[in-house]
This record gives C-alpha cells, structure tokens and sequence, in this order.
C-alpha cells in the first residue's frame, strides 16, 4: 500500500469490482483507451491486475480516496510483457480515472507515488509512459511528474486497426 496526502493505492480486492466496472464502461473514459469494456471484461482486466501483483508484487493500484473511501480510479505500474508492445523489456506506468475526479490532481499524486515506489523498489533504469498521441490530458500528467518525450519510440499500437485515431502512440520516460 501507497499512501499520499489525499489518496492510498492499494491492490484490487473483488469488493471494487463494481467500482472499476462503472469506472471502465464510461466512454468519457474509454474515449483515449481503446472503449469501454464490459463487465466480464472489466472483471477480466482486475483479474489480470491480481495476478501481476501476486506474481510481481505491484501492478495497477486502485487509487481511493482518503477523505471519503471512493474508488477514484486505478494508478500504477505494470511490467511489459514479451511480444506486448515494442516497448518491452520494461516498467510502465500508468493511470485511469473516472471523470468526477478529472482536473482534481489526483493522477499528478498518485503517478508520483508510484514512479517514487518503482524506483525506490524495481531493479530498473527507467519508468516508461505511453498513450494515444491526440490524449494531451495524459501527456500533461507524464511531464508533471517529470517524464520526458521520447519520440524516437514512439509506435502504432498493435492492436489497434490501421487508421484508428489512438493507433499512433507517444512515448514518455523518466530515468533514475
């Protein structure tokens, strides 16, 4: 567990399944993320984030708010997967929230926590960050927290059809 002035991360537990469920069939947030997902499919990303954290001992971290206990969002970091994205071997981080807690601050906060607990325990030389080249929200929390362009990795997401708007992706870093 990650705790900040205003919010702790902490693993998924089935009792936020609910939350991330309405969290992730909002089109505002899954405008930049590809779409919404579905129950089953929300059910099957926590799964996936239960795994990596019994299997790693970090992943996506549900983002609740201290003041209140409300499920803001999912903030964290994730190791890539072979054959995931060209940007593999490595540490990604990277955040979704629902939109009643846009413009709050609270990716700013908790991404760097999270870039603060991936340095101070990950055996890595760099955190990486990557989104939709159109999704400047995003783009504006990397430099906040101190990521750095790097266009010379920049792709076009694999599983995205050709001439899908999100198809082209940029690349943040930030280096120990």
């Amino acid at each position: 567990m990650i705790e900040t002035a205003r919010l702790i991360l902490r693993a998924p537990v089935d009792a936020d399944r609910d939350a991330i469920a309405v969290l992730n069939a909002d089109p505002r947030v899954g405008e930049s993320l590809g779409g919404v997902r579905s129950r089953a499919e929300s059910d099957a990303l926590v799964d996936r984030i239960q795994a990596c954290i019994a299997k790693h001992g970090y992943g996506f971290w549900v983002a609740e708010r201290k003041a209140d206990g409300l499920l803001v969002g999912l903030i964290g970091l994730l190791p890539l997967e072979p054959g995931d994205l060209p940007l593999y071997p490595g540490v990604e981080i990277g955040w979704r929230l629902s939109p009643a807690a846009w413009g709050g601050g609270y990716a700013t906060e908790g991404a760097t926590a999270a870039l603060a607990w991936g340095f101070a325990n990950l055996p890595v030389d760099e955190i990486v960050s990557f989104t939709a080249s159109t999704n400047m929200k995003s783009q504006a929390v990397m430099r906040r927290i101190g990521m750095e362009r790097d266009e010379t990795r920049d792709f076009e997401h694999p599983r995205l059809a050709e001439g899908d708007p999100l198809r082209p992706h940029v690349v943040f870093c930030k280096r120990r």
